[in-house]
């Protein structure tokens, strides 16, 4: 029992120390989690045999990153991407493994073989890039959504691939008799049975998880719910997704595959964010667990012998999967920085890999020395891929939202006005309506094409270009404009405008829309003459109305609000300044954090002051207006 402490805290100890770090230099907790089991493995050699073990025990992680993702689904969309499910994902799986079976036999394999290869390459990691997807917020976008589509399709296609490895032995291939023993042939419902009782007992089990799932689930969860206990409504969860798992792995299904079902037909359920509540810790305990143990099992012997075969394959089928997915992208209409997101993103091979480089030594159809090599080159392409993320990200997404605005020239700004708006999103546009109600001459710059044309069609003239270049800001009247409202959604070029506008412009009045408090600083010290936090008012309103729900009476609480905010008003200029005196790097200071708690306490003294509710003839009464 030790023993299995000490492996325990190693694991989560370079979990703790690695992912942070690699968050904070924007490397992302995928690479920082694979970092990690490189350390604790190869390197220092703290954890060894036991990673492969722990390697398919945390692979169900990935089953429940399914189940989650599935439950994000509506059953009408599914079908809606019925087409890029099976076309993009169908042509990349066959078009990868074709590619990777000519060159697999081009290098000398048996077409058997070689065959296996370019199947076990045409997968990509579900795992990383589904996680990587919702950390960085793509998931949603047209990429996104394709990327998963492909990947969907690739976990669907793993079934075939475990079927048709065992019709490709070799004859002449021999294993060890120890691997051969390992073969997954115990607990199955399907072992020995003809064709037609092998897909009638599958199609009983994909019944089954839909049938229960809709009509089973439901009153299971209300019974359990009454018990009042939240752990046994975890445990109901984690046993819901445990057992379909198990059923599909009877029938020889994918798990995940059958957990990403019964995700979708949960999708509608109300206990769907109880639910997602529940897993999602398990999900990315299990999904860093798994990455770790992927850093940890490479094998560096293999790696120091073979480094160049390695590096050469891994380069050569990232490079070879790119080339088929950028074409595809375009094919399918995937254009610009989404084309790039889809290309880089599953140019790797992925986890699905190991498990057919298992099941093809077990059943003679790869050699147990070519397998020790395809399975390096399948941990290091796994391992790059988030290098290819941070490619994306820094220069593939700069460069296309660059080229975007660049597409279409700066429109020509004929008029000018004592107000000029830069940024007309949903903060911009009340401020807009706000003065043109009032019949205040304004100028409109943004950026985005489709914001322009949003605030066009409710007639407020408005030009597109980046009203933080000067020469538009020049053309828009700012010499002479007594007013500039900065309401643009990028922080950085928010504070870099008010710094040029006070610089060579100082007497224009500059109005700053801030995200929060630190940006808030940035802006006053840049020079912006009045600041306001885009959420500031609506939330101390909110509050005012949180108050009321409680009890309190309405004037009373919106005695509290205006104590509130007179509150934070005579502590701004003490908070600004202690704000001055952080460091790069540090978000409180000590003094800053013993000033906020004064404010704090003096905030609880102004609430606890004496007041009287109004009688009822002093209190204004509301009237719903007569409709004529």
């Amino acid at each position: 029992m030790t023993t299995y402490f000490i492996q325990a805290f190693i694991y989560l100890l370079a979990a703790v120390i690695a992912v942070p770090l690699a968050k904070r230099f924007g490397l992302g907790s995928v690479l920082g989690y694979l970092v990690a089991g490189v350390v604790i493995g190869p390197v220092m050699g703290l954890v060894g045999q036991e990673t492969s073990t722990i390697q398919h025990f945390a692979e169900f992680g990935v089953v429940m990153m399914l189940f989650l993702i599935g439950m994000e689904i509506d059953p009408k969309a599914l079908w809606a991407m019925r087409v890029r499910l099976l076309g993009l994902g169908g042509l990349q799986v066959t078009l990868t493994a074709a590619a990777g079976m000519a060159v697999a036999w081009w290098l000398g394999l048996q077409w058997q073989t070689a065959l296996t290869v370019g199947l076990i390459f045409a997968l990509s990691s579900t795992a990383i890039v589904l996680q990587t997807l919702d950390e960085k917020g793509l998931s949603k976008t047209e990429g996104g959504r394709n990327t998963f589509a492909v990947l969907l399709f690739q976990d669907i296609a793993v079934i075939p691939m475990l079927a048709l490895i065992p019709l490709l032995a070799l004859s002449g291939l021999n294993s060890d008799s120890s691997s051969s023993s390992d073969l997954p042939a115990g607990l199955s419902l399907v072992t020995g049975l003809p064709g037609w009782a092998h897909a009638l007992v599958v199609v009983g089990a994909v019944a089954a998880v839909i049938v229960g799932g809709y009509y089973l689930s439901r009153p299971l969860f209300r019974y359990v719910v009454k018990s009042g206990l939240r752990e046994v409504f975890t445990a109901t969860a984690l046993m819901l997704v445990i057992g379909i798992a198990a059923l599909m792995s009877l029938v020889n299904l994918s798990p995940a595959l059958g957990a990403f079902l019964a995700g979708v037909v949960l999708a509608n359920s109300e206990f769907r964010h109880e639910l997602e509540a529940n897993i999602e810790p398990f999900k990315g305990l299990l999904l860093g667990l798994f990455f770790i143990t992927v850093g940890a099992g490479i094998n560096f012997e293999v790696l120091v012998a073979e480094w160049g075969t390695v590096v050469s394959l891994g380069v050569a089928v990232m490079a070879v999967k790119a080339l088929i997915l950028l074409v595809l992208a375009q094919v399918f209409g995937i254009r610009s920085s989404n084309g790039w997101l889809f290309t880089l993103g599953l140019a790797q091979a992925g986890e699905f890999g190991f498990v057919l480089l298992t099941y093809s030594v077990q059943n003679h159809v790869i050699p147990p020395d070519i397998s020790q090599i395809l399975s390096l080159v399948v941990a290091l392409s796994m391992f790059l891929t988030p290098l290819l993320f941070i490619v994306y990200d820094r220069i593939v997404l700069p460069r296309y939202r660059r080229s975007s605005n660049d597409e279409r020239e700066a429109d020509t700004i004929d008029e000018q006005a004592p107000v000029i708006v830069a940024g007309v999103g949903r903060f911009g546009q009340i401020v807009c309506r706000l003065l043109r109600a009032n019949n205040v001459p304004i100028v409109v710059l943004d950026h985005e094409l489709e914001q322009i044309e949003n605030v066009r069609r409710i007639n407020i003239k408005s030009f597109f270009g980046d009203a933080s270049r000067p020469d538009l800001l020049e053309k828009a009247g700012i010499e002479q404009a007594r007013l500039l409202v900065v309401a643009i959604d990028d922080r950085d070029r928010a504070v870099k405008m008010v710094e040029h506008v006070k610089k060579f412009f100082p007497g224009v009045w500059v109005l700053a829309r801030a995200f929060d408090r630190g940006h808030g600083y940035q802006l006053r010290e840049a020079g912006a003459d009045d600041v306001m936090s885009e959420t500031y008012h609506s939330a101390l309103e909110l509050g005012g109305h949180a108050l009321t729900a409680m009890g309190v009476h309405p004037m009373r609480a919106k005695q509290m609000t205006w104590a509130f905010l007179e509150n934070e008003q005579a502590h701004e200029e003490q908070l600004f300044e202690a704000w001055k005196e952080i460091e790069e790097g540090i978000n409180f200071s000590p003094r800053y954090g013993e000033l906020f708690m004064k404010l704090e306490e003096a905030l609880s003294s102004a609430m606890d002051g004496d007041w009287e509710e109004p009688k009822r003839a002093d209190v204004p009464v509301w009237t719903p207006p007569e409709h004529h």
